[in-house]
């Protein structure tokens, strides 16, 4: 009797290896880039002056040459920045302005350059005041600030969170995913959250969110 059944190589390629494709490492990476983005952009949602970025490529120059570029960093904020698209943040066209704040979503093909050679070009070229980095599966989460030009590790709160002063947020890790928080501890929602908590207020009223 013949099995109907495909023949399976030995030679197959490992089921854990990391896609290439959009720069995202993972699907992991890539839920963890858009949530930081969707919340930042729902949390500062009334201000113009505020950009954020995930995978935009930075183009900047040391030795007064153009186009030098360090890949894209997987989240940045830039204060007092227009909001608006961008094909890449090019320093020269943007006043000189380099990201106040820097995420990056570790991986095994990038953590060992996201902690080394880009820390060290946050800290000395473009003195960045704070540099986060999170890994969404070991859930390693460091950051930095610059103390008297270096890098001086943040400490944690007691629940473990980080303050950004240059955001006046705390981030955390929630759910295994990293978050932002308010000041006085609050997670900054999604919009399912923020659909969620108001359908719970409806209910709370006796009306059924549903039935609108």
């Amino acid at each position: 009797m013949t099995s109907l059944e495909p023949e399976c190589p030995d030679d197959l390629p490992p089921d854990d290896l990391y896609s290439q494709a959009l720069g995202f490492e993972s699907p992991l990476h890539a839920a963890q880039l858009m949530l930081l983005l969707e919340t930042f952009e729902l949390h500062w949602k009334d201000r113009t002056d505020i950009f954020a970025a995930g995978n935009l490529t930075i183009e900047f120059s040391t030795l007064e040459r153009t186009g030098e570029t360090l890949g894209a960093p997987d989240f940045f904020v830039v204060l007092g920045a227009q909001r608006g698209p961008r094909k890449s943040w090019n320093i020269s066209r943007e006043g000189g302005k380099y990201p106040n704040v820097i995420v990056e979503v570790l991986a095994p093909s990038t953590a060992a350059f996201d902690r080394g050679t880009k820390k060290r070009i946050y800290q000395d070229v473009f003195r960045t005041p704070e540099y986060f980095w999170f890994d969404p599966e070991t859930k390693e989460f460091s950051g930095f600030h610059l103390v008297d030009g270096r890098y001086t590790p943040l400490a944690p709160d007691a629940s473990g969170r980080l303050w950004s002063a240059q955001l006046g947020l705390f981030l955390g890790v929630h759910q295994g995913k990293l978050r932002f928080f308010t000041k006085e501890g609050a997670l900054v929602p999604t919009g399912r959250e923020l659909a969620a908590r108001l359908a719970d207020k409806l209910r709370a009223l006796g009306v059924d969110p549903d039935a609108l």
